[in-house]
């Protein structure tokens, strides 16, 4: 688990093809490496990727077609400044959102305008993840925990600070960037809940019925 906290930029050392997906080797830039493990989980550009060796002032990881497929981490080029975050541990500050890793979709950025000292970035989400995205809601992009400002169907608004804009990709981003989306982990369980077999449920429990009463859907 992480926090879309982002830690330090990394920068895509080598993409090597291993037999219809990758290896990567990451340089991991200031990232604190010390107590990295074989083993252990790195978000790269919000895509939790496991640690299969070191080297070059970073580490190594692959990634399999399924993530090749959801993510844009298969048309990243050498030379590329990467978003990382190490795994959460006990006692760690939970200063963005629960963010798992596992990227949903991607997405298009759509204009970026300055807003003041910060930056205001409209983006286009698959539509099938519009019905996550909630104003005033977080949202994961390329590993950012970011609120959401504004949302018209599968179009939303983000407002990022002086400070994300320095420590990230995002300081860079422009229009027509694809990035990879991760929605509120709460929201897709909450759905799941919901959908799960009517006939199968205890008296008492979660339904959309209960929700319209409650006043959660409107009527």
């Amino acid at each position: 688990m992480f926090t879309g906290i982002i830690q330090a930029m990394g920068q895509l050392q080598r993409k090597e093809p291993r037999g219809g997906d990758y290896r990567l080797t990451v340089a991991a830039g200031k990232l604190a490496m010390s107590d990295v493990r074989l083993g252990d989980s790195i978000a790269v550009n919000g895509v939790c990727l496991t640690v299969v060796g070191f080297g070059e002032g970073g580490f190594r990881a692959d990634v399999s077609r399924e993530t090749l497929s959801r993510t844009t981490l298969g048309e990243l080029r050498t030379g590329t400044a990467l978003n990382l975050e190490l795994a959460l541990t006990p006692g760690s500050r939970l200063g963005g959102h629960i963010v798992s890793g596992h990227v949903d979709g991607i997405g298009t950025i759509m204009a970026r305008d300055e807003d003041g000292r910060s930056v205001r970035f409209q983006l286009d989400a698959p539509a099938h993840l519009a019905k996550y995205i909630a104003e005033k809601g977080s949202i994961c992009i390329d590993g950012i925990s970011l609120t959401v400002n504004r949302v018209d169907g599968s179009v939303f608004d983000v407002n990022v600070v002086p400070h994300t804009l320095a420590v990230t990709t995002l300081k860079d981003a422009q229009a027509g960037r694809r990035v990879n989306l991760e929605v509120d982990l709460l929201a897709r369980y909450l759905e799941r809940l919901i959908q799960g077999g009517d006939a199968a449920r205890p008296a008492g429990s979660l339904t959309r019925e209960w929700l319209r009463g409650h006043g959660f859907i409107p009527e």
